[in-house]
């Protein structure tokens, strides 16, 4: 008997503070950073973002998703015997948020680890549960994408950050006879590591180098666009499916030129297309999971649709995954 696997629920978790692009101006005001929100609606299509309050972490943003997802998939948290969290912003060196997470859970004894694909995560989380539960050694799995990027931000670049807010996602996914996930496409290129990092580190107990986010940001738009289009052709033909049997498109929430630009390059409609960042911002590796998680409660996706989930993040990394929900 062939082994699959399948999306059974998904969650979502975000900070209580909402921050609109006016509040965001005046705040930046202050600090001699001039910006709008009609500068920041024109050139990215964010309109709001979440930040997270002092003594949030994203442990406790990720369990909270996690949760959301197994009661979705009305599941308990000790049949989850495999959890990979993808983060680009984990509280500590070690131990993995995953296991941070899987305390807070109390899942105790099945495996926990994260990834770290930047705002590719949760499509690299995704892809690897997904191979791990084929081969029979996991039944449930959780998948989780958590990023608190305020804390890592630069508050006096305007260029970067605007652009990015706090959450997470997650789905609960299961091994099955009936297919799910149809198809998954992994790329890196790391020589194209300078367009988009966040270079400190830990050094004898000093931070040293570059503890902030710095993108080039008309590299990235043009990569991102390039990789997303080819690699959505790569994975539908993996699938057997053409882009016209796509439902719905769901490529990370970074700019809302970007989806539209892909979404073009495919032929699929905008109708088709899930936008969270106008709500969200970029989220990094919760921004799929988020967008997911919020076409599924509104009843967008139905049972038996075809979904296109993709990301492009930092590495330089991308990948795709079909799901048949």
């Amino acid at each position: 008997m062939r082994r699959y696997s399948r999306i059974i629920g998904t969650g979502a978790a975000l900070p209580a503070r909402a921050v609109g692009n006016d509040e965001l101006a005046r705040e930046l005001a202050r600090r001699g950073v001039e910006t709008s929100d009609e500068w920041i609606v024109t050139r990215t299509g964010i309109r709001q973002r979440y930040l997270a309050e002092d003594g949030l972490t994203t442990t406790l943003l990720g369990a909270r998703a996690a949760r959301a997802a197994l009661a979705d998939a009305q599941c308990e948290a000790k049949s989850i015997d495999l959890l990979v969290v993808a983060t680009s912003t984990p509280d500590q060196i070690f131990p993995s948020t995953a296991c941070l997470i899987q305390a807070e859970l109390g899942t105790a004894g099945g495996a926990a680890f994260d990834v770290q694909a930047v705002c590719s995560g949760f499509i690299y989380g995704l892809t690897v549960a997904d191979a791990l539960l084929r081969t029979g050694r996991y039944q449930r799995a959780l998948v989780i994408g958590a990023e608190i990027f305020s804390r890592i931000l630069d508050w006096n670049d305007r260029a970067t950050c605007v652009l990015f807010g706090d959450g997470a996602g997650a789905v609960v996914l299961e091994a099955s006879e009936e297919p799910g996930i149809l198809a998954a496409r992994l790329h890196a290129d790391g020589s194209q590591a300078a367009i988009l990092c966040a270079g400190g580190r830990l050094d004898n107990g000093r931070v040293t180098g570059d503890p902030f986010l710095r993108m080039d940001g008309q590299a990235v738009f043009r990569l991102a666009v390039h990789v997303l289009g080819e690699s959505a052709l790569e994975v539908l033909a993996e699938a057997g499916l053409t882009p016209a049997q796509i439902d719905w498109l769901i490529p990370h929430q970074a700019n809302v030129r970007i989806l539209n630009a892909t979404a073009r390059r495919l032929g699929i409609p905008t109708e088709r297309l899930v936008v969270t960042v106008d709500r969200h911002a970029n989220t990094s590796a919760a921004s799929v999971p988020l967008a997911l998680d919020a076409a599924r409660r509104d009843g967008r996706i139905q049972r038996g649709q075809h979904v296109l989930l993709q990301g492009v993040g930092g590495g330089f990394t991308w990948g795709s995954v079909v799901v048949r929900f």
